[in-house]
């Protein structure tokens, strides 16, 4: 991933979007704001300080753009700080670009000249507190012992004001009289209201400073107005147990935010590392540069990616692709930073920089992922830019009309509004998506399955039918020998026959040369004479006697075919093999079929498809005839052949008419326009292709076809979590509004409904964290 895109989180694309980097767009201050974060998040809860102490992701410092500025900002932890500080810069005419990262919670902004402190000002009164991490005066981040330090007094603050609320209603329970008893319980309330809600206020003032109507508005002015009417045990009781609740939901949300963060312990940060002497030396994996050797022993964890070099061992590379079963590495194959060495010894020479390794790269992506709006959640979003406004309103209504339409007084009307007030926080309802999609793509991650945001997570429930290139998607993308047989009278000299073809395949670069060399795996003698008839084949003199490797036009041309052989040719290229034939000056002496084999996974790929009502489709460049040949094995009846590039973005077109949404797989390089065209790219990432994790929306990073059917799996879950939460959060809140008006609903109780109602939505996001079979 590039700087460039690190400046932004991916945005929603159109039906037709561009590709090959439909996220490399400049997100300027003031009309793009609204494609990461709607205006309806300032509906979102606003976490208090004592919500953030779990520890976040360490800072990537390296990845800011040039001319940004990296702040900490400790109390933003969901969408909606992050709304209000843009709010807050809106203004600014200077403010050039922002980036967030929620996970790291960590800002980056460039601005002009001079510009700076105006926004600094304007977001620490917004009642933030920005903390420079390549600012001028930067300083180190926290160590991690401060921080559990920080996060111990948090707790034991909030544990201080939830028993001072405690022994302020003890001391209204025994209803003791006197101005001093009374004085006593207001002083417990404030003591307890002032620990835990010191930070609520702050922001909440703030907030109506600026006309916005979070939860930490509603619950200053919700918990002012209790202690006003003389409800001090109440107030103080409400404003511990929101403090607290908070903090619980903070550290669960955490969870699925910081998922990925697992991944980031797979690398070891030291490597050893060959020096110049032929010494080894352990270094950090940070600042061991491109070429060099590198060394891992069994049992270790690969440090970086990098090239074989020496030794062969099989490697456990489930952490990056998910594959279950460990691949055997030798000399040439690549190593991926996470992977473990299993069985021996590798040296391999370093491809990419600590910072740019495969498993960094799936880290970056799916943080912009996290960072990504999806359809529900902006719906979710909008609804509660309406929502929280009407209930206040209602609230308000509550209190000036019911004394005079109910009965009620005074005290009874503005109490029931209070409650009413709490009730109106739309937390759960908003906080239920983006730790659905989270939990959704984290999962995904572990199986080796990127996405590259929740609106591709959302939209592959809807495919109707996916299109499938066959090279190297279907099929395993390079020949191999599939079947050999000797000709006429050299049937009884098998070895010595294979042998000679070896000998002269072994010499040529030609992949079916190769593929025939690496499938008769027999020894290899010496050839003189060695020369290339192109378009036909090669010849070379192997012990005295000289040899044709040629096809079927070569052998033709040298008046060598006979009727048998014609046939046994033409059954060959019906099945769409490519046949090369070794002959004699006299003879042909054997019959070598080359194909581009089925991968073992394609087949059950297919049919999990099918079983999921999804019609699969393939889109080849080869001829119709392999084509055919191919997707009859893989159990595809829908084979198209013979496409160009421009030519699959018409089929594509044509599926989408016929079948509804569609989703293109290939290689994210020739199959760029299909990719564009279709409603999902799927790219076979190749463990880590840079053009395909750029190009697609989907990476498949160990080109298992079965991770499709399983993201439209995935997919189907997360949409239905998300359903169950928002059910969930709007069916809570109607009981306790009924109860408000009609029953005898506390504020207790609607502080429990909030924050219980916020906390089994995170929960039941949590559970799609969990691996699927």
């Amino acid at each position: 991933m590039t700087n460039q895109n690190a400046l932004n989180p991916p945005v929603p694309r159109a039906h037709a979007h561009s590709h090959p980097h439909p996220h490399a767009h400049e997100e300027g201050h003031g009309h793009t704001h609204e494609h990461t974060q709607p205006k309806a998040a300032d509906a979102c809860c606003g976490c208090s300080a004592s919500s953030h102490s779990a520890i976040p992701l360490a800072p990537d410092v390296s990845d800011v753009p040039t001319g940004a500025l990296l702040f900490r900002i400790p109390t933003m932890d969901c969408a909606v700080e992050e709304s209000e500080i843009r709010r807050a810069l809106e203004p600014i005419a200077g403010v050039k670009a922002l980036r967030f990262r929620l996970g790291e919670r960590t800002m980056a902004i460039t601005t002009d000249d001079g510009v700076l402190p105006e926004a600094l000002a304007a977001i620490r009164k917004a009642g933030f507190k920005p903390e420079p991490l390549n600012a001028p005066g930067a300083q180190a981040a926290p160590a991690a012992p401060a921080k559990i330090a920080g996060m111990s007094a948090g707790l034991a603050r909030l544990v201080a004001a939830l028993v001072l609320a405690i022994a302020a209603e003890s001391v209204s329970f025994m209803g003791l009289e006197g101005r001093g008893f009374m004085v006593f319980e207001m002083a417990l309330a404030l003591g307890a209201i002032g620990l835990a809600g010191l930070d609520t206020y702050k922001k909440g003032f703030a907030a109506l400073v600026r006309g916005r109507l979070n939860i930490n508005a509603l619950m200053a002015v919700a918990v002012t107005g209790a202690f006003i009417i003389g409800q001090w045990p109440e107030a103080a009781m409400v404003m511990a147990l929101y403090a607290i609740a908070e903090l619980i939901e903070a550290r669960a949300v955490d969870r699925a935010r910081n998922a990925i963060q697992s991944l980031l312990a797979l690398a070891p940060e030291q490597a050893e590392v060959k020096q110049a002497d032929g010494s080894w030396k352990t270094v950090m994996a940070s600042e061991v540069p491109l070429q060099a050797i590198a060394r891992i022993r069994p049992g270790g964890r690969v440090p970086l990616d990098g090239i074989v070099t020496e030794g062969s061992s099989a490697i456990d590379q489930a952490p990056v692709t998910g594959e279950s079963i460990p691949v055997d590495k030798t000399i040439g194959d690549q190593v991926f930073a996470g992977t473990i060495n299993q069985t021996a010894a590798l040296e391999f020479r370093v491809t990419a920089v600590a910072a740019n390794t495969t498993l960094a790269r799936i880290i970056h992506a799916v943080e912009e992922a996290q960072g990504s709006r999806a359809p529900t959640q902006r719906f979710v979003d909008r609804f509660a830019a309406i929502y929280t406004p009407t209930v206040f309103v209602l609230a308000l209504a509550v209190a000036v009309l019911t004394p005079f339409f109910m009965d009620w007084t005074w005290l009874q009307a503005i109490y029931k509004a209070l409650v009413l007030l709490v009730i109106a926080c739309p937390c759960a309802l908003v906080i239920s998506t983006p730790v659905t999609v989270v939990s959704a793509l984290a999962s995904a991650a572990r199986r080796g399955i990127l996405i590259k945001g929740g609106t591709y997570l959302e939209e592959a429930r809807k495919l109707k039918a996916v299109a499938l290139d066959k090279t190297g998607t279907i099929t395993e993308g390079k020949p191999k020998l599939v079947e050999s047989s000797l000709i006429g009278e050299s049937s009884g000299n098998e070895a010595a026959v294979f042998a000679v073809a070896a000998s002269i395949a072994g010499r040529s670069d030609h992949p079916v040369s190769k593929a025939i060399a690496e499938g008769l795996k027999g020894p290899q003698g010496a050839v003189a004479d060695f020369t290339a008839l192109p378009g036909r084949g090669v010849q070379a003199a192997h012990a005295g006697q000289v040899y044709v490797l040629g096809n079927h036009r070569l052998i033709e041309e040298r008046g060598l075919c006979t009727p048998s052989l014609e046939a046994d040719l033409e059954r060959h290229e019906e099945a769409g093999r490519t046949v090369t034939l070794l002959a004699s000056d006299k003879a042909v002496l054997a019959l070598f079929a080359v194909a581009d084999t089925i991968k073992e996974s394609s087949q059950a790929a297919v049919a999990e498809l099918r079983s999921l009502g999804v019609m699969p489709v393939m889109l080849t460049g080869d001829n119709t005839a392999t084509a055919r040949t191919i997707g009859a094995h893989a159990g595809i009846e829908d084979v198209r052949g013979n496409l160009l590039p421009e030519e699959k973005l018409d089929a594509v077109k044509a599926m989408q008419q016929r079948y509804g949404a569609a989703a293109m797989t290939g290689d994210g390089i020739n199959d760029a326009p299909a990719l564009a065209q279709a409603d999902i790219g799927f790219a076979m990432g190749g463990a880590g292709t840079d053009t395909a994790m750029e190009a697609a929306d989907v990476v498949i990073m160990n080109d298992d076809l079965r991770r499709i059917p399983e993201t439209i799996r995935l997919s189907r879950r997360a949409h239905s979590v998300l359903w169950q939460n928002i059910t969930l959060a709007l069916g809570i809140k109607a009981v306790f509004f009924v109860l408000a008006v009609f029953g005898s609903a506390t504020m207790w109780m609607a502080v429990f409904a909030d924050m219980g109602a916020s906390l089994l939505v995170v929960a039941n996001g949590l559970r799609l964290m969990r691996a699927q079979k």
